[in-house]
């Protein structure tokens, strides 16, 4: 498997870090958070581009979460969540990811027996991003957070039934929140994955450790991935630089 991979960066670190992302040749999965977009500024975000695109980089998007949900039955909350996502939007016109990656809101303690509102809105502001990106043509994919099971996002992506609508499967929130093995989950929403992070943890809490650090089964990981989605980007996600550098060693037994 030679898939290209990506590594989580901060759009508020990622200036200060572009010389050593360059050196390393690392695809950056550039995160959002609020703040940061509400200060954003055109043309550091174009510098940013023409240096990725300089040195024969490619970048995905993880965009803001915190207290949006795309498929809330609050219209304040749809508002605010569309807006946000507007402007994540905006500078993937500029730096064109790949992929653009979104939480979803949704979990069973508020919904309940209400899935159905939730996938109703859902539709409507997913609808809603795939008309904005569909020039950019960049995929779009909805991350599993709390969910135990897949049928939520089934449901989203066999109602959509849109090629740029897609799943980033969170291998190390699945291993906290799972009641389904891992090749049930891939059996019912597999050959929807177009990106992957990737992770490791106990299954006590959201640890963020390299690969092989914690009780995840990654050997059959890597093999579920080839079969169904041989092609997805793989998208390390750690959270310091100490973390990502083993993280880069250990995921190459897994690219040979």
């Amino acid at each position: 498997m030679t898939n290209r991979v990506y590594a989580h960066v901060p759009y508020t670190m990622l200036a200060e870090n572009l010389p050593t992302i360059t050196a390393r040749r690392i695809n950056p999965e550039i995160f959002f958070p609020g703040d940061a977009l509400d200060g954003l500024i055109p043309e550091e975000v174009t510098a940013v581009a023409a240096t990725l695109r300089d040195a024969g980089l490619h970048c995905t998007f993880h965009a803001p979460f915190i207290d949006l949900n795309p498929g809330s039955v609050e219209r304040l909350v749809r508002e605010a969540t569309l807006r946000r996502f507007e402007q994540v939007l905006a500078a993937a016109d500029i730096l064109r990811p790949d992929v653009i990656v979104f939480h979803p809101g949704y979990d069973k303690w508020r919904y309940g027996e209400n899935q159905e509102k939730w996938l109703a809105h859902s539709i409507q502001s997913w609808g809603w991003v795939l008309e904005r990106t569909e020039k950019l043509g960049t995929t779009i994919a909805v991350e599993n957070i709390f969910e135990e099971e897949p049928s939520t996002l089934r449901a989203l992506f066999e109602e959509m039934d849109h090629p740029r609508l897609r799943h980033c499967f969170d291998v190390g929130h699945w291993n906290l929140f799972h009641k389904v093995g891992m090749e049930e989950w891939f059996a019912a929403v597999g050959r929807f994955v177009a990106e992957t992070h990737i992770h490791d943890n106990f299954g006590r809490r959201d640890d963020h450790l390299p690969l092989g650090e914690g009780a995840i089964d990654f050997a059959l990981f890597f093999s579920l991935m080839a079969r169904y989605a041989p092609d997805a980007a793989w998208t390390i996600e750690a959270h310091c630089r100490e973390a990502l550098d083993r993280a880069l060693v250990a995921i190459e037994r897994y690219r040979k």
